[in-house]
Parts: C-alpha cells; structure tokens; sequence
C-alpha cells in the first residue's frame, strides 16, 4: 500500500525535538499542519517556521494527562489523513520513584492510546488514515538505566502492532516508528554511550520518507537495530553484563 502524500496532519509532542522537525519537514503549500505541544513559546516558533513554508498551521497547548481534555480538542478537529503520536517522556529528569514511573506510563502510553482512539472513529467512517506511533528501540529490550521508559515504548510497539492488523482491512495504516538516539532534549539527560547519533532533521526526513510506504515498522539507524535485536535474542545474563557495559546497566 503505498500512502499518498497527506493533507492534513496532526502531530503531537511538535514543540521541539523530533516533533518540531517533523512539522518542519511536512509543511508546504496545501498542507494543514495541526500542531501540539506543552510549551506554547517553543510551539509557536515551530508554527512560524511552518507558516513560512506555506503550510496552514493550528496549534494547541495542552497536557495531555488530562485525557478529557484531549479527547474534546480532538473531537473538534477533522480527522487527519496521518496523526503522529510523538509526545513522549524519558522519566530521568527527576528524583525517580512513583511519581516518575507514573508520569512515563501516562504520556508515553495513556495519552498516546488515548489520542490514537479518539481518532480512529472519524478515519474508520471516512475509510482511511495513518497513525504513526513514536516507540523506540529500547521496546526490543528492557533497559536497566530506563525500566519505565523502557516498558513504556515497548507497550506502545505490541499496541500498534496490533491494530495494524485490526484495522488494515478498513484502509487504515498503523506505523510504530523506532529512532535510536536522536539529538534532543530528551536524549542528553539518556546515560549510557549514544553511538550512531543523528540529528532530528535527519530523522524527521527519513521518517518522512518511510511514512509514505505505509510500512509496519521505520527503525533506523540500522546497527543500533541490529544490537537491539541482539540484546532481545541473547541469553538474559549476557544480555544484562552487555547493557552495563554500554553504560546502561542503572
């Protein structure tokens, strides 16, 4: 199935890191850009960028733990021809505990089921769409340094999995999208070595790219998948004494 180019696109999680670049690289002329972010200031500068590229932009700042919240301001958008659920937490910032595993699980599962779902009953009526899910490689094995993040992505891949299976036959696309380490804010609180770095730019384009296939699975880059297969496919022990070695072990 190939995708054709979208319309209307709504991003979540687009006031910086790869979200931002991802708007920059969708927007051009006849293109609607609908735009998400917590922090209004950073959004803003996005939408300008895009506005600039000829793009019509919306854009709407909400925290997007408050489900209600989210699930009405969606209700008041046409249903996009490609969502990008981005928006997403590492859970490192803080002192760690309850209250940080819970904000992870929130944002990087609720919230972006929650959005996927909202969404799916206007593309289902219509007969098409796209929902591309922001997972990571971290979803192939269970990082030490990163549990909750960890456990989060990966929960994001079996659910995407799954509903591209469910709804394939109805003419809507399901995409789990894997990055490696990407330069962001996100990334440089990450501990551990970050091999293979790329820039957001460059992941936005490549993303892009890919997107437009309509593939089950984008992962790149691709030695950084390679180990991530091979951390899930080795015996626990060497799996676990390798992660510390990286610098991943706590």
């Amino acid at each position: 199935m190939t995708v054709p180019a979208s319309r209307t696109v709504l991003i979540t999680g687009a006031s910086g890191g790869i979200g931002g670049a991802l708007a920059v690289a969708y927007a051009a002329p006849g293109v609607d850009l609908v735009l998400h972010g917590r922090k209004e200031s950073a959004l803003d500068a996005v939408a300008a960028r895009c506005r600039a590229l000829g793009a019509v932009v919306r854009t709407r700042s909400l925290d997007l733990r408050d489900v209600a919240a989210l699930r009405a301001w969606l209700a008041g958008e046409p249903a996009p021809d490609l969502a990008i659920v981005n928006a997403g937490v590492n859970g490192l910032g803080g002192d760690g505990g309850w209250p940080s595993v819970e904000e992870v699980l929130e944002v990087n599962v609720r919230a972006a089921i929650a959005t996927a779902e909202a969404l799916l009953p206007a593309m289902r009526a219509r007969g098409s769409g796209q929902v591309a899910l922001l997972s990571s490689l971290a979803a192939w094995y269970g990082l030490p340094a990163a549990p909750a993040y960890s456990a989060s992505k990966a929960a994001l891949k079996a659910y995407g999995e799954a509903m591209r299976g469910r709804f394939a036959s109805e003419g809507i696309g399901f995409t789990v999208v894997m990055p490696g380490f990407v330069e962001t804010p996100m990334e440089r609180v990450f501990p551990g070595a970050k091999p293979f770095l790329w820039q957001p730019e460059r992941a936005a384009r490549y993303i892009r790219e890919r997107l437009a296939r309509n593939p089950a699975r984008i992962s790149f880059p691709f030695p950084l998948t390679l180990g991530s297969w091979l951390l899930a496919a080795l015996p626990p022990a060497w799996s676990q004494r390798l992660a510390a070695l990286l610098g991943y072990g706590r």
